[in-house]
């Protein structure tokens, strides 16, 4: 068979040659040892934590060789890209703090080897596929969907491998006669590769992640174009990784199945692979038992759900960093005010195991990180959430900045910082008590404190609050008051002799703090009353009051 011939009547509008990419998409002018990497999600409106466990492993790479990162668009299958996803993907992964070199952008691309959107390269698939014909390293299949599945039904009766390989592939050596035939008929073909694998001989690789992996040749002649001249994932990955420079590939585990497609492709073409470094998949425990994070099960999988609830993007960095790479937190521990970027990221510390995400150990980390803000900055992450978020609360913030700050204050700074200050969300209902439109009374007050003395006492210190008083003066009249109805001025005398007493100063806070915050727990009960003002908190003891 002639197969110049063949491709030039497959492949009539491709003018361009092989060599006029490679010359368009040079080496790359870099340091040695800078890695290229990329991330290439497929636009189906979803973007998810792994998505974003896998870029920030892109990044450390790429960034801390003094290489490139790169933004690449995977949108071969239509039928699954969602209008508005690229946009969703851009602004997600901006948000937490990832950031490309190269790549698609909202209104286009940023970069010399694009088009970085798959589906706007199609010519240059179909050039590199033009070449495998005119090799006789592929060829034209005119399978229908019904013939495929009834190979796929004689497979499985013969429990034979699925797939499209050996005496399976009906169209792998039609002649010169019978393909124009199909031809000149207008039926559709796809360009598959014509597989010189054997499963019986395996190959080695080295994997970033997991080592030396051995695995069985590939012998199925994959389909690399599509009937729409789209390519497959198998063959667009490997043309675009390989006209990018990329030299590091970070994908889930569940790839490492089609590893022995994507090695012979690279073979046939005569290019070197890049590194290869297959990921973890991000494990939860549920009732004890550790399985994957699941999009159906788990709100927590769709970054989203952090956004919504607003996680700072460097808490959840600094979590992922610990996922990332065993050896984190240690470093962390040794160099607790440092940047990230000090960090030296490597592929060596990665697990092969499933990684276990833990939801309350990144609202341990995120506690840190908010402690280490100041109240300028809470105050602003905040402001920004609210506004897309909850847009109500963003008018109560806005309406009063300086008394905001003064909340966001209370217990910030000194050796001991208050730690419990978790997401944006969390922190507006910790402070919202203080603003009149949003007070409620959550909590009831102690029980061990009837109400006529919790009138008597809310009654009695009414008339004696004075705003003027310091800390130490007003909890001096709070265990007066304590004493004179019964209570004891000091826990450790209550325990010593409960029946004594109707209960200890503890129980007479308790009150006072559900009248002024509406909740048994709040911060400093002296503080917070110097934050409302004398008369915001004679307000909220008279309608206790009531």
């Amino acid at each position: 068979m002639d197969t110049t011939k063949l491709a030039e009547m497959l492949f009539p509008q491709i003018t361009k040659t092989p060599e006029d990419f490679e010359a368009l998409y040079p080496a790359r002018s870099l340091p040695a040892g800078a890695k290229v990497t990329r991330l290439g999600p497929s636009p189906t409106g979803f973007i998810h934590l792994g998505n974003l466990y896998g870029a920030f492993a892109d990044e450390r790479l790429a960034h801390q060789s003094g290489g490139v990162f790169i933004l690449r668009i995977e949108d071969t299958d239509n039928k699954r890209e969602v209008e508005g996803a690229v946009e969703t993907i851009i602004s997600s992964l901006d948000y937490f703090g990832v950031h490309f070199d190269e790549g698609a952008v909202v209104d286009g691309d940023k970069g010399n080897y694009g088009p970085y959107r798959q589906r706007q390269r199609a010519g240059i698939y179909q050039t590199f596929a033009k070449l495998l014909v005119q090799r006789g390293q592929a060829y034209p299949c005119f399978c229908t969907e019904a013939e495929l599945n009834e190979i796929h039904e004689e497979q499985a009766a013969l429990k034979e491998n699925f797939g499209y390989y050996g005496k399976w592939a009906k169209h792998r050596d039609l002649s010169s006669q019978q393909i124009q035939e199909h031809l000149d008929l207008g039926e559709p073909f796809v360009i598959r590769l014509r597989s010189q694998g054997d499963p019986a001989n395996y190959f080695t690789i080295e994997d970033g992640i997991r080592g030396t992996l051995s695995m069985p040749e590939n012998n199925q002649d994959v389909v690399l174009l599509k009937a729409d001249g789209i390519p497959t994932y198998h063959f667009a990955h490997v043309i675009d990784d390989h006209l990018m420079r990329v030299t590091h590939i970070l994908r889930g585990e569940e790839w490492l199945s089609t590893l022995p497609f994507h090695v012979e492709i690279f073979k046939t073409m005569g290019w070197q692979p890049p590194v290869f470094c297959h990921t973890t998949v991000l494990m939860k425990l549920d009732e004890g038992t550790k399985r994957k994070l699941s999009k159906r099960k788990d709100p927590e999988l769709g970054l989203d759900y952090y956004r919504s609830l607003g996680y700072h993007p460097a808490a959840v960095r600094e979590y992922l960093l610990t996922v990332l790479n065993s050896n984190y937190e240690e470093w962390r521990m040794a160099n607790p005010t440092a940047s990230i970027d000090g960090f030296d990221f490597t592929t060596d510390k990665m697990g092969s195991s499933g990684a276990l995400f833990d939801l309350d150990k990144l609202s341990d980390v995120s506690k840190d990180i908010f402690a280490g803000m100041t109240a300028e900055e809470v105050y602003a992450f905040m402001m920004d959430w609210a506004k897309t978020y909850q847009p109500e609360a963003a008018e109560v913030l806005g309406a009063e900045p300086s008394y905001v700050l003064k909340l966001l204050n209370i217990g910030r700074g000194g050796e001991n910082p208050r730690k419990d200050l978790i997401f944006a969300s969390q922190i507006f209902e910790f402070i919202q008590f203080f603003f009149d439109s949003y007070f409620e009374m959550t909590d009831e007050f102690p029980e061990n404190v009837a109400p006529e003395d919790r009138k008597a006492l809310l009654t009695e210190y009414l008339a004696g609050y004075d705003p003027q008083d310091d800390a130490q003066a007003w909890f001096e009249k709070v265990r007066q008051l304590s004493a004179e109805h019964g209570f004891a001025a000091k826990p450790k005398e209550y325990k010593k002799n409960p029946e004594a007493y109707k209960g200890h100063v503890g129980d007479v806070s308790a009150v006072l703090r559900v009248a002024l915050s509406g909740r048994r727990n709040s911060p400093d009960l002296w503080e917070i009353q110097q934050i409302m003002g004398a008369q915001r908190v004679k307000a909220r003891i008279q309608a206790a009051l009531r």
